[in-house]
């Protein structure tokens, strides 16, 4: 994993280009430069897979192509064998050179063999020309500016801000190249709203567990291909349970940490399924109260987010990544992904069968910019590499063709990964129903009373270059009657909140933080005897 810099362009200024490989020191442990006329080119490499040999800028054998990469290939072993069958030279046992390896073999299409996490850009030296493709889901992210004469690609929004110029995306899924006159032509090489459309509906609920579970398993194993100890986010949860009690078994070096209020549910719950486990456990203690303006600024200068829930999300996630610094974790997994995909939020239950799966796919084509942006920034401001195996592109494909009262039945939801998991977890897990730890606990509704502020504070960075922030999808979706047509369309005619809507959300956040201080003025006493003990109030 590791944060890019590319300046292409005969106006390509290496002033400007530092400037931009410095706002993206924390992803990574060492900077790496390569500087010609007209290619700028630098990576932050965090160093995980063959840490001494895989330097970038990358040069292929004959230095015509040069590659600054982003991501994991959890295929690469596979790819690795079938290059070499046809002749490639490697010099490492990178990712890293695999994907260069494979573009110069088969040119565009290989984005279609690549199975991982991944944005990069390969540019031909001899032209100019540079080549760009971010992954599926859009787990890692690139951006994209002009400038004069040049044009400037970075792994994060705040690199490219001190340009002033409009700042783009490029989308998940796409590819394209970028022309050394500063045009982009970037197009799909996967199309999400697609995913299982003309394949059989797999409605028989005997089949469809044994699929998901072969597919998550699978998933999740491919991202256990480390020789360093893996973190698991553990909330307590049915998917970080899940992805937790997988770690254990096959990669015993593990350690699962938890963020949340002490003597929580969240945290009672975790706490018993790593001791049941026998995983060491790291849980950072979090009551309302710590959260403060500096630590909401903080996560909106690091996510770079732009609707108010995922910013909340991020405030609490800040001190989690922090602690795996410290532990000097630098690879862990997450169970993102997997409400969107077996219908883990009540919208899915609201929308029914019909407009369920339309839901589904917004909800997923729009994960790059909401839960998955959250997960990149926070876990990679910390130089700790976030890896998410519910958003396999296999998985996300099967989970397209299961029916709705798969995915909740009864009540239930992800009703089918329940089923699919019934002998490995414990009951206690499996029939826990879902309870946001953000939410549970308290510390949403802190963060909650410094959001009339977000919209100023993300504007103060100038992310606004790129898009401003914006009501939450799914408030706006309820408001209308879950219609999804309606919901986009109402949050283009009136994206932000109003100060009316805002000075309701205030009060509503205040009487909820004001309750504690209430009880603590207006409890029973404790008094304490003659030796000093606490007599029963």
């Amino acid at each position: 994993m590791c944060g890019i810099a590319l300046s292409l362009g005969p106006e390509a200024d290496p002033a400007t280009f530092r400037r931009m490989l410095a706002v993206l020191a924390p992803r990574g442990e060492v900077t790496e430069t390569r500087q010609e006329n007209g290619l700028l080119a630098g990576v932050r490499r965090l160093r995980v897979v063959d840490p001494d040999r895989a330097g970038q800028p990358w040069l292929s054998p004959d230095e015509r192509h040069l590659l600054c990469y982003n991501g994991e290939i959890f295929n690469h072993h596979q790819l690795r064998g079938e290059l070499t069958r046809l002749g490639y030279p490697f010099r490492s046992a990178s990712d890293t050179e695999v994907v260069l390896a494979a573009f110069r073999q088969w040119g565009e299409a290989a984005v279609h063999r690549l199975r991982g996490e991944y944005a990069f850009v390969v540019v031909e030296r001899a032209g100019g020309r540079a080549y760009l493709a971010r992954d599926p889901l859009g787990v890692k992210p690139l951006y994209w500016s002009r400038g004069p004469g040049c044009v400037h690609l970075a792994s994060e929004v705040k690199a490219l801000v001190g340009h002033g110029a409009p700042i783009s995306e490029v989308p998940p899924g796409h590819h394209g190249w970028a022309e050394p006159d500063g045009r982009l032509r970037l197009r799909p090489h996967v199309d999400l709203l697609a995913l299982g459309a003309g394949r059989p509906v797999i409605d028989d609920p005997d089949e469809a567990a044994l699929l998901v579970r072969a597919a998550l398993t699978d998933s999740i194993r491919v991202r256990l291909d480390t020789d360093r100890t893996v973190g698991v986010i553990l909330s307590g949860g049915l998917d970080s349970s899940l992805a937790l009690l997988h770690t254990r078994q096959s990669h015993p070096d593990c350690v699962a940490v938890t963020v949340g209020v002490p003597n929580s549910p969240d945290v009672a719950y975790a706490r018993r399924l790593a001791a049941d486990l026998g995983v060491p456990h790291e849980v950072v203690e979090l009551r309302p109260r710590d959260i403060r303006l500096a630590d909401v600024r903080e996560a909106i200068r690091i996510s770079e987010l732009t609707e108010y829930g995922d910013i909340i999300n991020a405030v609490v996630s800040v001190p989690l990544f922090r602690r795996l610094r410290e532990l000097g974790v630098k690879v862990v997994l997450t169970g993102d992904g997997s409400d969107e995909l077996f219908g883990g939020y009540p919208m899915y239950h609201r929308a029914g069968p019909e407009r369920s799966r339309r839901l589904f796919l917004h909800k997923i084509r729009n994960l790059c910019r909401t839960e998955l942006q959250r997960v990149d920034r926070v876990s990679m401001a910390h130089r700790v590499e976030a890896r998410v195996p519910f958003l396999d592109l296999s998985l996300v494909e099967l989970a397209m063709r299961l029916p709705l009262d798969l995915k909740v039945r009864d009540g239930q939801e992800k009703w089918i990964v329940r089923r699919a998991f019934a002998d490995v977890l414990p009951d206690y897990v499996r029939r826990r129903p879902k309870n946001p730890m953000s939410y549970s606990s308290g510390l949403h509704e802190r963060a909650r009373l410094y959001k009339p502020l977000f919209a100023r504070l993300y504007r103060s960075f100038g992310y606004d270059l790129l898009e401003p922030v914006r009501r939450d999808f799914d408030s706006v979706l309820t408001r209308c009657g879950n219609d999804l047509d309606r919901a986009i369309a109402d949050g283009l005619a009136r994206p932000d909140y109003t100060v009316l809507e805002h000075a309701r959300d205030l009060v509503g956040a205040a009487k909820w933080n004001a309750v504690p201080m209430v009880r603590r003025l207006v409890g029973p006493r404790r008094t304490r005897g003659g030796d000093g003990a606490p007599l029963p109030g």
